[in-house]
């Protein structure tokens, strides 16, 4: 049986609504007390069920069950998912708290609990080299460079679309342009020579979320260890060649990047850079594609609108002509919003910390979670509804607070290829109206699953009708 909650358009089971907001079948608990005199509040929560805590609802529902947590709790809650005991962060003020980071309380080490062993040292989880890795990668992201990438993501997104079947799953089709965009991009591949890599980059990937987190035979966190080692074994044997190589695909430009002080990556920095950007950027993509012509396939009013500046702009356009795409612009970035491709941002607590009033001990892992700032109706009118306007002058409600919308995370470890990321989906999407309008099947609603990166159960079908 299910009812509707006040937060969320979608029905949700009364199980659950009874779990996390009335808190009949869980009584309210303290994470820990707070220093007395401190005036700080003890932060609140539950643990869930034995041994899995929450975590079968929150990837079951995802942005409803987070919403739910805050609709519950407040901004700052704690529960248990998985074995492991942590703070839900939502709301824009600790958001912005814990992403700013101004006390230094906060480690990217949280991350760890997700990517250790498979995508280790990435710039996402660094804390003290942070800043100087980040100061030589972002010669990978200059303007000259990025209107580069673009150029070879519209060469491979024409190519791959060309002779779409009349109905077909969107976003396993979009999983594989992605990844051959990235190999391109990312690796400087020739057209479908890097399939074993792709496949050690999924295996890796599949690693991250698996139960059982030891090498059983046969089992996904072992496949993972295999298609780390694998892409190791890659890219360090293609890194003589891309140090003295004029390439300009990222794997080159990262190979002989410098800072202002003449610094470089060493040899196993930019292999672990690689493995990380690759991963970084390829389901995240995918995923915003499949949303964007989700919501463009039910108010085909939308379809029409971008599909007329893509043929006022005509094919192949460069990084200027994509920047002049103002209705893809509105449409991507509410879809972000609806469908934040990164659902958590995850720290770990290095010292006692005053959070927004709340206590959180040293050693808290501490998980931000996206959707609760952008279904908050504080800041959005309504949130549950698709309405790109909402990002046009004069409404601009993504500015009512700077992290009430943050698809790629904030402070100094926002995502460093956010630009390249916009500019991908914008050329995919761009490609597809100047080609197709695509509708969904009669009766179709979409279901997210969030087990990992977001992806639609059933991949999303689409009907094409050709563009005559």
């Amino acid at each position: 049986m299910t009812r509707r909650l006040s937060i969320s358009t979608v029905p949700v089971p009364r199980w659950l609504e009874s779990r996390v907001l009335s808190g009949a079948a869980a009584r309210t608990r303290h994470l820990a007390e707070p220093p007395p005199g401190s005036g700080l509040r003890a932060v609140p929560g539950d643990p869930g069920l034995p041994v899995v805590g929450h975590g079968l609802e929150w990837m079951r529902y995802g942005p409803r069950f987070e919403r739910a947590r805050v609709t519950r709790y407040g901004p700052v809650s704690w529960m248990k998912a998985f074995g492991i005991r942590m703070a839900v962060v939502g709301g824009a003020d600790a958001t912005q708290a814990v992403l700013t980071n101004k006390d230094k309380a906060f480690s990217q080490s949280g991350w760890n609990l997700f990517f250790d062993p498979f995508f280790r040292r990435g710039l996402l989880l660094l804390d003290d080299e942070h800043l100087q890795h980040r100061r030589i990668m972002q010669q990978a992201f200059t303007r000259p460079r990025l209107a580069a990438y673009a150029e070879v993501a519209g060469q491979v997104a024409r190519a791959g679309l060309a002779g779409l079947p009349a109905r077909f799953a969107v976003h396993p089709l979009m999983g594989r342009l992605t990844l051959e965009i990235g190999s391109q991009v990312f690796m400087g591949s020739a057209p479908g020579t890097n399939e074993p890599v792709l496949r050690a980059f999924k295996a890796a990937v599949d690693g991250t979320t698996a139960l059982a987190r030891f090498p059983v035979p046969g089992g996904k966190w072992q496949a993972g260890l295999r298609g780390r080692r694998m892409l190791e074994e890659h890219f360090r044997a293609g890194l003589p060649g891309k140090r003295n190589s004029a390439g300009s695909d990222l794997f080159s430009v990262l190979a002989s990047a410098r800072d202002e002080d003449g610094q470089r990556f060493t040899d196993t920095e930019v292999v672990d850079h690689m493995i990380f950007l690759m991963v970084a950027a390829l389901d995240t993509s995918a995923t915003t594609v499949t949303a964007a012509m989700y919501h463009l396939a039910r108010r085909p009013e939308w379809q029409e609108r971008a599909r007329a500046e893509s043929v006022a702009l005509g094919p192949a356009p460069d990084i200027d002509g994509l920047d002049r795409l103002t209705t893809l612009d509105l449409v991507v970035k509410e879809s972000l919003r609806l469908v934040a491709p990164v659902p958590t941002f995850v720290r770990r607590t290095v010292r006692d910390v005053d959070l927004t009033g709340y206590h959180l001990p040293a050693g808290t892992t501490t998980v931000v979670m996206p959707a609760a700032n952008h279904y908050d109706p504080a800041y959005w009118r309504e949130p549950d509804a698709f309405d790109p306007d909402r990002f046009a002058e004069p409404r601009r409600e993504d500015q009512a607070h700077r992290f009430a919308f943050v698809p790629f995370g904030g402070g100094a470890h926002k995502c460093i290829g956010m630009v390249l990321g916009f500019l991908e989906v914008k050329t995919i999407l761009h490609e597809l109206l100047l080609r197709h309008r695509w509708r969904l099947p009669e009766g179709y609603r979409m279901r997210w699953d969030w087990s990992n990166t977001p992806f639609p159960a059933g991949g999303l079908p689409v009907h094409l009708d050709p563009i005559t």
